[in-house]
């Protein structure tokens, strides 16, 4: 008897199939390749490369920065961070939580390809769920069953994201991966310096799932809002346009607040909305990364 996580991953594999079709090149399945950790050769640092592998030794005697160069891994460990906190679960459609649900699978499938291990961890405030990595489907197909299990009910806090990215940085420790962070980053301040700790240890993808209504609040009269992580309820009049101004200097703000945030943490991130073809923003993801300098 075929189950929901199976059809959904049969699904999701029918579509990357088709959006993915000649844009992979060669025998390696995916453009996410593994990071050796065998040192081979040393060249005159440019501004492209990254700043973790100048070699400060060499760079201090020539007086001239190098960077060092490694053999690159044709296995890796690839992990999936996804909140799944209260907040996630709002969204218009099938919501933030099924949109982030459908693009870890989808990665995970999409790296399992090449015979790589991936792993995933779940988190919210009340539930900490780690799956180890592993290959093949059938660990997708488990990450999906996971994924596709109710959650917590709301507790009275906000989500803690720092704690989220400590347990990924703690989780993950072993060896050098590629770790894929979804969530929409609604929650308690703070979680800047665990997300530079594990971009440090890692190459680290951030993708930020935000629904529209987020963004622009709808002109729907006189409605009852929930908070999604309190549980704390209000009556709005959505059509109020001293509201609707006060709304939206609060979301610009936010939105500099989670800029300035990531830019401390030296990420650059992937935002992805729940009215988007969330496919195409995979297959632009694969773009940008198979253009960024290694």
């Amino acid at each position: 008897m075929t189950t929901a996580p199976d059809r959904l991953l049969r699904r999701l594999e029918w579509k990357l199939g088709r959006c993915l079709d000649g844009r992979l090149q060669g025998s390696y399945r995916t453009v996410w390749h593994g990071a050796g950790l065998d040192f081979t050769d040393l060249r005159a640092y440019t501004s492209e490369d990254d700043v973790r592998h100048i070699d400060w030794n060499v760079t201090a005697r020539v007086d001239e920065p190098f960077v060092r160069l490694y053999t690159e891994d044709r296995e890796m460990t690839a992990w999936l961070v996804i909140d799944r906190s209260a907040s996630m679960r709002f969204g218009g459609g099938a919501g933030k939580e099924s949109t982030a649900a459908d693009l870890a699978i989808s990665i995970g499938r999409l790296i399992s390809q090449g015979g790589n291990r991936v792993g995933a961890i779940l988190f919210d405030n009340a539930s900490r769920r780690v799956v180890p990595p592993r290959t093949g489907r059938d660990q997708v197909l488990r990450i999906a069953r996971e994924l596709t299990k109710n959650v917590a009910k709301k507790s009275d806090k906000t989500t803690d994201l720092a704690a989220m990215l400590h347990l990924a940085a703690t989780t993950t420790s072993k060896k050098r991966s590629l770790v894929f962070v979804m969530s929409d980053f609604i929650g308690d301040p703070g979680w800047d310096r665990p997300l530079a700790r594990l971009a440090h240890r890692h190459e680290v993808v951030v993708i930020r799932v935000v629904d529209p209504a987020e963004l622009e609040l709808p002109d729907l009269g006189l409605i009852l809002v929930e908070d999604a992580e309190t549980g704390e309820q209000l009556l709005v009049d959505t059509s109020d346009p001293l509201l609707r101004a006060r709304l939206t200097e609060q979301v610009g703000a936010h939105e500099r607040e989670v800029a300035e945030a990531m830019r401390r943490a030296g990420v650059d991130p992937h935002r992805i909305t729940t009215d988007q073809d969330m496919l195409a923003t995979l297959v632009d993801m694969v773009r940008r990364s198979g253009r960024r300098p290694r």
